[in-house]
């Protein structure tokens, strides 16, 4: 114990002394030199704003620059949120094309008079991609009719920045913050024909970032939903960006998106709701499907089952469930652990659920949300399946995972099944979590069987079987307390156990972006003294 205390100090004083060594180096003026190796190139390619709709909220009323208080803009003590939407420039956006370019500019030109050496906050390295992105893409205001002084002045700040992203991107553990410093780097690249370095450099990078985060079948090798999306939507405006500067589009990027955009279809298009496993939340994503029909983008995807997310439907109902890997330790920021569990959703709404994730790092509902808990299955002597550790003061990483075996999908007119089981219990309890759902249509009836598969019985093990409920259900119990009814706008459900405890508990939803609500969970409760346990359950549309 005493060694393992030590080893675990000295990586954290050598951790630490590293990050003090390399904040003193950027800050110095050798690391300044270095950055401001620049050449005196001319802005060649001149994206479209409108390229960026995809992640951009694009808002009815423009605002005039002029309407800002542009005297003070740099000198209030604002939130880092706030910061960063000041810095980023992404506001830019919002501006009116009637707005003064030489007030646009004079606000850039401040900003580099400011900060024209590196420091910490405002060279943020997603800070700097988004900035390059904005400045490059809102040139209407940005660059055009200005005097030679500022766009030398304008072209050497872009390089610059470029310069630092390449230098910061090979230490970055973040795949989301890679990609949009590739698209900044690439667009630098497109925008200044004249130096080869930015574009090449950009597209190795993105060639890696694609070899080591991206299943083959196109899922972010973190399952996370939110990751795919933003993926498949820096892609595609990567690809938008060749195409308008009349470049040759790399095979690569076509073949990405079309896997990516794969899983899109199989994760949103085919279902048009939002499945909350591993880091999701409610968002819509029907103005992403009209930006890619706009664009001419067509994805199609019929199978069952892609990277552990099973989806079996028809026109009145949806199941779905996580039959995945835990994904590896670099890639689980976001995941929860929900091992087998599953929702079901009725004639669009959503009848089981699980929690959602609170994105919030800083806030203590973001580690709850992680729990198996919070997740629609089965926990054992309140145990999530996974074990988490720090990463850094608020981010947590999966220190021991789960694996899937025995998973199997049927999907047939009148018999759906998605079965599989999970070591998560096995360390700690010696113990085997394995699930089997099946559903028959004609009847409108799920049934039910977790199982608890014991090395041996010396020990009994409490465990709890929770089944998360939409906020916009009510419930009751039966008066025999053997059955729970639940009330779905105009629909009824019914939920019994025969054998087993079953009760209604208070729970929070933080399937919104954060925030949380009081919603309901049926909880089978039990106590495990058997080699084999088996817990049966129905749920039976009235």
């Amino acid at each position: 114990m005493i060694v393992k205390n030590f080893t675990a100090n000295l990586s954290k004083f050598y951790f630490n002394l590293k990050v003090s060594l390399k904040q003193f180096y950027q800050n110095s003026n050798f690391y300044n030199k270095q950055i401001s190796k620049t050449k005196n190139i001319s802005l060649n390619y001149k994206p479209s704003p409108y390229l960026l709709s995809s992640i951009v909220k694009y808002q009815k009323k423009k605002y005039k620059i002029e309407d800002f208080a542009l005297e003070t803009i740099w000198q209030n003590n604002l939130n880092y949120e706030d910061f960063k939407k000041l810095n980023n420039f992404f506001w830019f956006f919002s501006l009116d094309l009637k707005s003064s370019k030489k007030t646009t500019q004079t606000v850039i030109n401040n900003w580099i008079n400011k900060n024209n050496l590196y420091n910490k906050k405002s060279w943020d390295f997603d800070i700097t991609s988004k900035r390059i992105i904005s400045w490059l893409s809102n040139h209407k205001l940005t660059f055009e009719d200005s005097e030679d002084e500022f766009k030398k002045k304008f072209n050497q700040s872009i390089q610059k920045q470029a310069n630092h992203l390449l230098n910061e991107i090979k230490n970055l553990s973040e795949v989301e913050s890679k990609i949009v410093g590739c698209a900044a780097i690439i667009l630098t690249g497109l925008a200044y024909k004249d130096d080869s370095k930015y574009l090449g450099d950009g597209l190795n990078l993105l060639k890696k970032i694609i070899r080591s985060s991206i299943s083959n079948n196109g899922f972010p090798k973190s399952r996370n939903i939110k990751q795919l999306i933003l993926y498949l939507k820096y892609f595609i405006i990567i690809r938008e960006w060749f195409k308008e500067s009349q470049n040759t589009i790399p095979e690569y990027i076509d073949e990405t998106i079309y896997y990516l955009g794969q899983s899109y279809a199989f994760i949103w298009q085919n279902i048009n709701q939002d499945i909350l496993f591993n880091g999701n939340y409610i968002s819509n994503n029907n103005e992403f499907d009209q930006y890619l029909k706009r664009f001419g983008y067509v994805f199609k995807n019929e199978n069952k089952e892609i990277d552990g997310y099973a989806i079996l439907k028809n026109k009145r109902i949806m199941l779905t469930m996580d039959i995945g890997d835990s994904p590896s330790n670099n890639f689980s920021k976001f995941y929860q652990s929900g091992a087998l569990s599953f929702e079901i959703v009725s004639n669009g709404k959503k009848l089981i659920t699980n929690c959602g994730y609170f994105t919030n790092i800083q806030n203590k509902l973001n580690k709850l949300s992680r729990s198996t808990a919070l997740q629609s299955t089965l926990s054992i002597e309140d145990h999530s399946s996974c074990d988490y550790k720090k990463l850094d003061k608020f981010n947590l990483i999966v220190q021991k995972g789960v694996r899937i075996d025995n998973k199997n999908v049927i999907f047939e007119n009148n018999y759906w099944k998605i079965s599989g089981s999970h070591d998560g219990y096995q360390k700690k309890f010696k113990t085997i979590h394995e699930r089997e759902i099946e559903f028959y249509p004609e009847q409108m009836k799920f049934i039910g069987f977790d199982k608890l598969l014991r090395k041996d019985k010396s020990k009994d093990i409490k465990f709890d079987i929770r089944f998360h409920l939409s906020p916009d259900t009510k419930v009751m119990k039966t008066q025999d307390n053997k059955s729970i009814l639940i009330e779905l706008e105009d629909e009824g459900w019914k939920f019994n156990c025969d054998n087993l405890d079953i009760n209604i508990d208070n729970g929070l939803y933080l399937g919104i972006k954060n925030s949380y609500k009081e919603n309901q969970n049926i909880c089978i409760s039990g106590i495990c003294q058997d080699v084999i346990q088996t817990i049966k359950w129905e749920i039976t549309k009235l």
